[in-house]
């Protein structure tokens, strides 16, 4: 291969994640709904049946399924779950998506649910559902702890190919994890991280008016 040959292979490409093809990617979908003319979240908490996470907080959410956009997913997920159609999930924006540490891409979406009332959660995965006023998520920040990642070579690691070797400096990693206290449940972890992120961009927002 010649350097035009290169060039011809790389002209025009949109680049990605790289190795995002052995990523697993996951939507969620962060429901907006009307409480009594007042903005509220829904929350899930996961069935106490469920094999991960039981009886967590969350939002709707699952793999992406092979050949389905990430909206796509969000939306079907969040009917399978809440029991609604997806006509019912209107009004639906992508907010930044995070590539994390375990070999994930979660993709989060906000969307509006439009009747209430027609939810009726999937017993098998959602144990009930809850809503709380953006505004109290506006006035109270949450309890922010650090969370510090080591690195721990497997055995058998060519230490003797770096610079170093079993002395070598890594760079090591520490992540906010976020913590909300409302209704006498806990909303933390990818939940709080999601919620978190759209609080910002609501304040954002609202400096620009």
């Amino acid at each position: 291969m010649n350097i035009n040959q290169i060039s011809k292979t790389l002209l025009g490409r949109t680049p990605s994640i790289m190795g995002h093809e052995q990523f697993i990617k996951f939507a969620v979908l962060l429901p907006l709904v009307e409480v009594d003319d007042e903005v509220h979240i829904l929350f899930e908490v996961r069935s106490l049946t469920m094999r991960r996470q039981p009886g967590e907080v969350c939002f709707p959410g699952g793999k992406i399924e092979k050949g389905e956009d990430p909206q796509t997913a969000a939306v079907r997920e969040t009917s399978e779950e809440l029991g609604i159609p997806e006509t019912e999930i209107i009004d639906v924006f992508p907010l930044d998506y995070m590539v994390s540490a375990f070999g994930t891409i979660i993709y989060p979406f906000a969307g509006r649910i439009s009747n209430l009332d027609a939810i009726v959660p999937n017993e098998a995965e959602v144990g009930e559902v809850f809503t709380v006023p953006l505004s109290f998520f506006k006035k109270n920040q949450p309890d922010s702890y650090k969370i510090n990642f080591q690195v721990e070579p497997e055995d058998g690691f060519p230490f003797d190919l770096i610079i170093g070797g079993e002395n070598y400096n890594w760079q090591t990693r520490t992540m906010d994890e976020y913590f909300y206290r409302v209704k006498g449940k806990v909303i933390w972890g990818l939940t709080a991280r999601v919620l978190t992120h759209f609080i910002e961009l609501m304040e954002q927002h609202k400096l620009r008016e």
